[in-house]
């Protein structure tokens, strides 16, 4: 598939059949990848690529915190702004509607939060996880070098015929994380990208975006 078939083919799937990724694959994308945009070449992500055994073991641990009700790590930053406001805010709230639908979740469902960690913590079924990581000693213009690497690795996974779902979801329980992978303290959890194949007959959504008029102002014409 070309560059705008796989742009438009990337969507985060929540619902990955048990097929396994194969290793010699992940290695293409991978490699590929290091040709991601880099200020300074810096190249300042690290990435653990998790599988089988592991990738069980912190499924189970990570699921059986989520069904306890535990709230957590302390989150080393925010995931969202403390006051999201509109157009911004709107987006957000038609986005968690319709994925909650497609999950089966009712809004004004108690127990929503906890099934929704439990879901995430099990990275829907995804037979392999990335997780990116930054040192600590990195700054905002690398964590958007990181978010540019994450895409390449997305888009690339889905020219190989295989889907994605980012999750800082995981920094929720990065102790855990880290215990599994081996990461150091000097390292901030990014995200886990969750990768596979789609599960057959897993229902599909598909959020919505704004009209590029909302986004994008052309300056000299």
């Amino acid at each position: 598939m070309d560059v705008y078939e796989a742009v438009a083919g990337r969507r985060a799937v929540r619902a990955f059949g048990d097929e396994p990724v194969p290793e010699g694959v992940l290695e293409r994308v991978l490699a590929a990848a290091t040709r991601a945009p880099s200020s300074g070449n810096l190249q300042p992500w690290h990435l653990y690529v998790v599988t089988g055994e592991p990738l069980a073991e912190l499924k189970e641990r990570a699921t059986a915190r989520a069904l306890a009700g535990d709230p957590g790590d302390e989150r080393e930053y925010p995931m969202y702004p403390a006051e999201l406001t509109p157009p911004y805010l709107d987006r957000f709230a038609a986005a968690a509607a319709q994925r909650y639908a497609a999950l089966g979740i009712e809004r004004d469902d108690p127990a929503r939060p906890m099934k929704i960690a439990a879901l995430n913590s099990g990275a829907f079924g995804a037979p392999a996880v990335l997780f990116c990581y930054l040192d600590r000693t990195m700054g905002p213009g690398q964590w958007g070098d990181a978010g540019m690497y994450l895409q390449t690795v997305m888009l690339l996974l889905r020219a190989e015929g295989l889907h994605s779902c980012p999750q800082v979801m995981w920094t929720m329980y990065r102790k855990t994380v880290a215990d599994v992978v081996g990461a150091g303290d000097g390292r901030v959890l990014f995200c886990g990208v969750a990768v596979g194949f789609e599960q057959d007959g897993a229902p599909q959504s598909r959020t919505g975006r704004a009209d590029m008029a909302e986004t994008v102002t052309f300056v000299g014409r």
